[in-house]
């Protein structure tokens, strides 16, 4: 029986991904469900396919449900999978002519070992190896680079990760994106306005472990004098001894501000003419710290 809406589907044909596609003969659909330890789908998955010259033939991301799919020529394929807090996935597949499936399953990340954490106690910001960076867009043109090159830190390791604590100050009129005329225009009421808030200050006490190295830390943000809340994206680089024979541990660490939240109204200032930096800034942190009254020589 035919339907209204053309031949109906066999079931063979309603269990095919390839059903509906049109899949050329010299090629075929590579596929796979990227899953965790406990069976729940990953999406935004990172996946690369390569073919067997190492040549790079589809990178992407999985779906919603975990699901990769990708259209490539028949030969031989290595496919590598990575996501946060997992350890990377790496597979080989054949894809045969006549325009067939080449599906590997459901494949599982296993989670990524994670680093030693730092001992229990108090530990500060060393200013010598940290950057308190940020990246904004020119506004129609290329990205404006800046740092903060004065601020003090003071961090709380609990003896658990998640008890720990920080405090951040950074001194507002420290800002330099190696252009004299926008710093001091950064520094004024358009934008920072450091003659009446001398300071940034950043305070946490939510650690949140993601899973292996990956961690999320949450908390309150003042800026030109008004306060909100902000998650940064830490990845921990583990603890090391200096040459100095110091203990130290590294963190690198983004966000993302909108300046609007801060009561900086970017579209006033472009109605008056001012186009320095766009809307969204992206903030990069890398930090160092070692336990508080340590004593470095050298720099």
């Amino acid at each position: 029986m035919v339907s209204l809406f053309g031949r109906r589907k066999t079931a063979s044909q309603k269990n095919n991904p390839l059903s509906g596609l049109s899949v050329p003969a010299d090629a075929g659909l590579l596929t796979c469900r990227v899953l965790d330890p406990v069976s729940e789908p990953v999406g935004q998955a990172e996946f690369t396919v390569t073919d067997s010259q190492g040549r790079k033939v589809v990178t992407g991301e999985t779906d919603p449900f975990g699901g990769l799919a990708a259209m490539v020529p028949v030969g031989e394929y290595r496919v590598a999978v990575s996501a946060d807090s997992f350890s990377p996935y790496r597979a080989s597949a054949t894809v045969a002519e006549g325009g067939k499936l080449a599906s590997l399953g459901d494949i599982t990340l296993q989670a990524a070992p994670s680093l030693p954490l730092p001992a229990a106690g108090e530990w500060e910001i060393e200013a010598a190896h940290t950057r308190i960076g940020f990246v904004a867009r020119h506004i129609g043109l290329a990205h404006v680079y800046g740092r903060f090159d004065n601020f003090a830190g003071a961090i709380r390791i609990g003896e658990s990760i998640e008890d720990s604590a920080m405090h951040v100050v950074i001194d507002a009129a420290s800002i330099d994106t190696n252009v004299q005329m926008r710093d001091n225009h950064l520094r004024s009421g358009d934008f920072l306005d450091v003659e009446n808030y001398p300071t940034l200050e950043f305070y946490s006490d939510r650690f949140q472990h993601r899973g292996g190295n990956s961690w999320l830390i949450t908390g309150a943000l003042t800026l030109h004098g008004v306060t909100r809340t902000v998650t940064l994206d830490a990845a921990y680089g583990g603890v090391r001894v200096g040459m100095e024979n110091e203990t130290r541990a590294a963190v690198k660490a983004t966000a993302e501000l909108h300046r609007e939240d801060f009561t900086i109204n970017w579209q006033t200032m472009l109605a008056r003419g001012i186009a320095v930096v766009g809307s969204s800034i992206k903030i990069e942190l890398e930090i160092q710290i070692v336990p508080k009254g340590t004593e470095l020589q050298f720099k």
